[in-house]
């Protein structure tokens, strides 16, 4: 690791005090953001209504000089209205392409399991090629480009659950638990001194990191090395998830290259020249969670996602 590399990790450690400004008690979901950033994936972040997804989301745009734009996904939403569309100009008697709100470096996709799948469908162009083709035409989007993603896990009704397809294209999924009493205490504390959560400058939050240090991060974050015995450690859990009795549809290969990479942010953030087997089950569950599929009498006996990576992780031989 160079001089330039723990700059810059530092500056990254600045981030997550300046979204500890604004959310109190999340840890695990600003890292779990901080390295979908590093990695160029995105987030999906789960948790019951007020455990702070988005204003968790707006802090980490605060704090990162970047632009954010936020869209709230309801049932009438339309692909335009996320993508853009060609419109015609009286002026100049032409048509032309009017730029819609993905064209940004976070987006914000507020509940985005509330759309139907024809709008839902209109980010995958998006998410995986980092462009947005309309007549034939592609259009790229910025750079660096992530979509954070929030859903509520316990309200179906008028819900459109997202495909296979589209949640594969999610680095992470993040879960947000209740917080502890003495968590809560402290942003009712927060609270009663006049914190606004709609106006996050006046809490303090600053901007610390920009596109520049977003950039040369991620290409630290490439030259992290790994050895061929932790690469067959990775390969080795994910045809474990395909051999499940309770798995229907196991982890793909680009599962497993998202695991890679997930572990590479986070053995860079931790100060590593290389991967560890520590790193790969510390981000298993984050990056796997969303995408196997259970059989019909495992989810009738009420058994997770989480709990089978879990039982994989303590079954697969971990390389010496």
């Amino acid at each position: 690791m160079t001089a330039e590399d723990d700059q810059l990790r530092h500056a990254f450690g600045r981030v997550r005090d300046e979204v500890g400004k604004a959310v109190v008690g999340q840890g695990g979901a600003v890292s779990g953001l901080i390295i979908a950033l590093l990695a160029n994936g995105h987030v999906l972040l789960e948790g019951v209504p007020g455990v702070a997804k988005t204003l968790l989301v707006r802090a980490l745009s605060t704090a990162l000089a970047l632009d954010t734009k936020r869209v709230q996904f309801t049932p009438d939403l339309m692909p335009g209205d996320v993508t853009g569309s060609v419109v015609f100009d009286p002026a100049s008697a032409k048509f032309e392409f009017r730029e819609g709100p993905v064209f940004t470096n976070i987006l914000l996709a507020d509940e985005i399991n509330r759309t139907p799948p024809k709008t839902q469908s209109a980010l995958l162009e998006a998410m995986e090629e980092r462009q947005v083709s309309i007549d034939g035409v592609s259009h790229q989007l910025p750079h660096p480009f992530i979509v954070a993603a929030t859903q509520n896990p316990i309200e179906y009704e008028g819900t459109y659950p997202l495909p296979e397809a589209q949640l594969d294209r999610f680095l992470l999924k993040v879960t947000l638990p209740l917080p502890e009493r003495d968590t809560e205490l402290e942003v009712l504390r927060r609270h009663s001194g006049g914190f606004d959560p709609r106006a996050l400058e006046a809490a303090g939050v600053t901007a610390v990191v920009g596109a520049a240090e977003i950039a040369a991060a991620r290409a630290a974050v490439t030259r992290v090395g790994a050895r061929d015995d932790v690469l067959g450690y990775i390969v080795d859990l994910a045809r474990a998830t395909r051999l499940s009795p309770s798995v229907r549809l196991g982890v793909s290969p680009r599962g497993a290259t998202a695991l890679l990479a997930a572990a590479k942010a986070w053995a860079w953030l931790s100060g590593y020249d290389a991967i560890t087997p520590d790193h790969v089950k510390a981000m298993a569950v984050s990056v796997w969670r969303h995408r196997i599929q259970l059989r019909p009498e495992a989810e009738l006996e009420q058994v997770t996602a989480d709990a089978i990576l879990q039982s994989i992780l303590q079954q697969v031989q971990v390389p010496i």
